[in-house]
């Protein structure tokens, strides 16, 4: 009856188009009413949101927002994109490989998806309908080479992962995204080229100079030098992901004001409105997701899910399939950051009891099960009703989520097949923090 009661009240205030973070909340609390008076119930879900963000992981959350913003505003798109531009525009797919590139690059110096198709595509969409690509192929490309950012690090869904999973190191698991994002990259960066080559879209620039080449390089390496300094201080344990976080504001505020000069001291006040209005829609978001999730354990909905999966197969590769395809239904319509609290105590324990079939250990199964439950949402992220990323890409645009659909296909299967080989080959998430820097026991 308590999850019936959830359910149902959830779906009702999601097509009411209730804002995600009061369906789930208001959702808890009818479900608590189900077995407790309104006054325990309202004083346990207001608890259990008040508590949930009281941890100094979570700090690192609202500095790398402010950090991405700072970036964003500041002109590091445009160098990135003129970088990308001569290392691969010249190569079959031109600006369409240019564009996953510097999605790549700006969501590895950013961590946002959202920035990234607003940063990036900002340019990239009209310069490449400009050279006769498609607008709806133009906003596809852009809107799924964004999620890469989120993949690889700094990320803060990664951040969220780490609290709710317990015992993980969020340094070995921004380590462990590294080759699953750039796999999702070169994934789109193939069907692009394919898609350009067999309908002869947009043209190839000529090969750079070599001065080209260092003109691009240097306009990017400040960038760069952060991701270095705030990844290279966190794998050797220099200070934590939450210093890494304060270090990468005073960078960023730094590069954008002083060096690039392109944020003035009157766009900052707007600039930490935004960051604070980003960082309490996270806030509470992560609160109210911790009461769903408390209300699932209060109901024994793990052990239920359990039950179910395990009586369809006990076969790991159809486990691992049926997860990936309930965490994909899952992002179509909830945000990245509910459903890994949400969902991260179900799966998790199933996934790490299917560790030894697949040829590595419970524990690096932490890592690789945050990755792929990231990869799933990331995908979700692109998809309607709720897509937050494709909306943004649609948005710049100026098309319709219809118009859109159909040049997403082929990159919704494209970067499904890296999922299922990140999820089907522990390799890929797990050799970069325990081999290279022995990050885990």
């Amino acid at each position: 009856m308590t999850i019936a009661v959830l359910t149902g009240i959830f779906i009702l205030l999601l097509f009411l188009r209730v804002p995600i973070a009061f369906c789930i909340g208001l959702s808890a609390l009818a479900a608590m009413l189900v077995s407790l008076p309104l006054d325990p119930s309202a004083i346990t879900i207001a608890q259990r949101v008040g508590t949930s963000t009281t941890s100094f992981t979570l700090l690192a959350i609202p500095f790398f927002v402010l950090a991405g913003r700072l970036l964003a505003t500041g002109g590091v798109a445009r160098r990135l994109i003129d970088f990308a531009v001569v290392t691969v525009g010249f190569l079959p797919g031109g600006l369409a490989v240019t564009n996953v590139l510097a999605n790549m690059l700006f969501g590895a110096v950013s961590g946002s998806a959202a920035a990234a198709a607003s940063g990036i595509g900002g340019f990239m969409i009209p310069a490449m309908e400009k050279q006769k690509y498609p607008k709806d192929f133009a906003a596809a490309l852009t809107v799924t080479s964004a999620t890469t950012g989120l993949l690889i690090p700094p990320s803060n869904v990664f951040i969220v992962y780490a609290m709710v999973a317990g015992g993980v190191s969020v340094g070995a698991l921004f380590v462990a995204g590294y080759l699953p994002g750039i796999l999702l990259g070169l994934s789109l960066m193939a069907i692009a080229v394919f898609i350009t080559q067999k309908n002869d879209f947009g043209a190839r620039t000529t090969a750079p100079t070599l001065g080209q080449f260092v003109k691009g390089l240097l306009g990017i390496l400040p960038s760069v030098l952060m991701l270095i300094i705030v990844m290279g201080g966190i794998v050797t344990g220099f200070f934590t992901a939450t210093e890494a976080s304060a270090i990468a504001v005073v960078y960023s505020f730094v590069l954008s004001v002083f060096y690039y000069r392109e944020v003035k001291w009157r766009d900052l006040p707007g600039i930490l409105v935004e960051t604070a209005s980003t960082t309490g829609m996270v806030f509470l978001l992560i609160g109210t997701s911790i009461a769903m999730a408390w209300i699932f354990a209060y109901a024994n909905v793990p052990a239920l899910i359990d039950t179910f999966i395990r009586g369809v197969s006990h076969n790991p590769i159809v486990i691992l399939l049926i997860i990936n395809l309930i965490l994909l239904a899952v992002g179509t319509f909830m945000d990245m950051t509910p459903a890994i609290l949400i969902f991260t105590p179900i799966f998790l324990p199933i996934a790490q009891d299917l560790a030894p079939a697949l040829g590595t250990t419970p524990e690096l199964m932490k890592y690789q099960f945050g990755v792929i439950i990231v990869f799933n949402l990331c995908i979700g992220l692109c998809t309607p009703p709720v897509g937050t990323v494709l909306f943004i890409g649609c948005g710049i645009a100026k098309i319709s989520i219809t118009q859109i659909i159909r040049p997403l296909i082929p990159l919704f299967v494209a970067a499904v097949v890296a999922l299922l080989l990140v999820t089907y080959v522990p390799w890929l998430s797990t050799w970069l923090p325990r081999d290279v820097f022995q990050m885990i026991k």
